[in-house]
């Protein structure tokens, strides 16, 4: 009798969410430079991905519709259902971008472990691709991540070689896996839970039903619950709207890690700060070019959040939670849109919502499909887009001896959303992915097209504010908003004592010259970062360069 093994409820709740419209699918895509031989793939893939007993196993629904669905061991197991070999050309990226649209708009074959890989043998000239399928009810992305990226290596020479004996006993260690136990810190909005809230998170994940007892998660996490269940819907966007079967996909050319990381460091804001406010402008920019109205408007985002520890082997199946993220599309300025989206962030970082989020999945697994079906409307009502930000390995890695040259993925728009976004470094630089519903965004490319532009605009603006008045930082930015309604506040009551005779009429100018005497130095701060130790000019809290700097502004 085939081996059998039951569905955790988190992993039946997104089995359930696969619909023909929105595939729970993990879906990447690796290109190499060089030629990748086939049977040397096949080889490893055996060897390293089989070493997972959950890839030669199916899952089985049960007539009777209140059993729960199993996992069960295929007998005659054959990685020739799994790994299909595309010999046609693909001359470009844009051809290798509609191959995979089509590929993410095919479901799986339920009769079979639920993953494929297509190995796109002749990509560009000369060079070879990879495109992998996995449904999301074997794992979340960061498992898969760790599982798919164990199959590389350090270097060509560090690649599988026939007689090895090896690879099946050990616990795959690839060079991404390495990485994520190096980079736990960033998912410091899941790891952030105290550790008291964790241990009564687990009691209640073990009975969902206390779900609406939100007390038994303290305060922080029934105040969590409530912004959850009373998050308003998203505002009726272009993005939204009935979802079709075909899927679009797409990828940036690379961006310079450094680049961005400059760019955090002037403004002291985080790599994913600067990433995510490039990417609410570019959104923005895709709006204003199909005739959305944008002004004032803030759009939801899903982020999902780890909540498996990272520095164990790899572990499948699915433990994440969700944070909700307001993307503030409708501010033009690329700098004030950073410093809204980092308020945003920061306010979430250390939020128990993951967590209660998470006990929300577990639920949903337990309850019958028509209430896991309602629930997955409501949650899609009040966001627009999933979107993801993944730290990937730092050097070139090499597979079946090939190296990498860049890695993409997407995962699934739960929810019935038609956006997703997916952001991921590797070797130095940044990529940009977006699946999208086709009858609602066709042409993902322009998103990404726009991505590139906008933060040019931002890196281009950090540059000029840093030549003007030194370094920009959201507490040097907020001092000066608050000494310009200061200035504003003086000259409304100066207008107020001119209008009430009862009053002395004393102007505002001479209000700020008193206060002047009071000044000894300059408020201005420079290109150092340090504090400006020159006499401010008359009438002004500045000396003569730097009032000429803001003036000049």
């Amino acid at each position: 009798m085939a081996q059998r093994e039951k569905l955790s409820n988190v992993d039946t709740a997104w089995l359930r969410m696969e619909h023909p419209t929105n595939l729970m699918m993990i879906s990447g895509v690796m290109t190499f430079d060089g030629r990748v031989e086939f049977n040397r793939l096949r080889a490893l893939l055996e060897e390293r991905l089989l070493h997972f007993e959950r890839f030669r196993q199916r899952v089985v629904q049960p007539r009777n519709p209140l059993s729960p669905p199993y996992w069960e061991t295929v007998p005659d197991f054959d990685i020739e259902d799994h790994l299909f070999r595309f010999t046609p050309p693909v001359s470009d990226q844009a051809a290798l971008q509609d191959l995979s649209s089509r590929l993410m708009s095919t479901p799986l074959d339920f009769d079979k472990p639920l993953w494929e890989f297509h190995f796109i043998e002749n990509y560009r000239q000369g060079d070879s691709a990879l495109f992998c399928r996995l449904h999301h009810c074997i794992a979340d992305g960061i498992a898969l991540v760790r599982v798919l990226l164990s199959l590389t290596d350090d270097s060509p020479e560090g690649a599988w070689q026939a007689g090895r004996d090896d690879v099946r006993r050990r616990v795959p260690a690839g060079p991404l896996e390495r990485f994520f136990l190096r980079a736990a810190a960033t998912s410091r909005a899941g790891q952030k839970i105290s550790r008291r809230l964790i241990h009564e998170s687990r009691a209640l994940l073990r009975e969902p039903s206390r779900l609406v007892r939100a007390a038994e998660l303290g305060v922080e996490g029934a105040a969590a619950l409530a912004r959850i269940a009373l998050r308003p819907p998203d505002p009726a966007t272009i993005f939204k709207g009935p979802l079709g079967v075909q899927k679009r996909a797409a990828w940036s050319q690379p961006l310079p890690l450094a680049a961005v990381k400059a760019v955090g460091k002037a403004t002291g804001a985080t790599v994913n700060d600067v990433l995510l406010t490039a990417m609410s402008g570019a959104l923005r920019r895709y709006m204003l070019a199909r005739g959305q109205d944008v002004e004032g408007l803030r759009i939801g985002a899903a982020v999902p959040v780890n909540l498996r520890p990272l520095d164990g082997p790899i572990e499948l199946g699915n433990k994440f939670g969700l944070v909700f993220l307001s993307l503030p599309v409708g501010v033009e300025s690329p700098i004030e849109r950073l410093y809204q989206l980092k308020r945003n962030m920061d306010a979430i970082k250390g939020s128990p919502e993951p967590v209660v989020s998470f006990g929300i999945l577990n639920a949903m697994g337990m309850a019958p499909a028509e209430i896991e079906r309602l629930v997955v409307n409501i949650f899609g009502m009040k966001v627009t887009a999933v979107m993801t930000n993944v730290p990937g390995p730092r050097q070139t890695i090499y597979l079946a001896g090939q190296p990498v040259r860049n890695i993409m993925f997407w995962v699934p728009q739960s929810g019935r959303l038609g956006l997703g976004i997916s952001i991921l470094s590797y070797d130095g630089q940044v990529l940009l992915g977006v699946a999208s519903d086709a009858g609602l965004v066709p042409d993902p490319e322009n998103i990404v097209s726009e991505f590139h532009s906008e933060f040019y605009e931002l890196e281009g603006a950090v540059e000029r504010l840093k030549s003007t008045t030194g370094p920009v930082s959201p507490n040097r930015r907020a001092l000066d908003d608050l000494h310009a309604q200061l200035d504003r506040l003086l000259e409304i009551v100066d207008e107020l004592s001119g209008a009430q005779g009862g009053l002395p009429r004393q102007p505002a100018a001479a209000i700020a010259e008193e206060a002047q005497q009071e000044m000894k130095y300059c408020q201005g701060t420079t290109k150092a970062g340090t504090p400006c130790r020159k006499r401010p000019k008359a009438g002004s809290r500045y000396c003569h360069l730097h009032q000429e700097r803001r003036e000049a502004l």
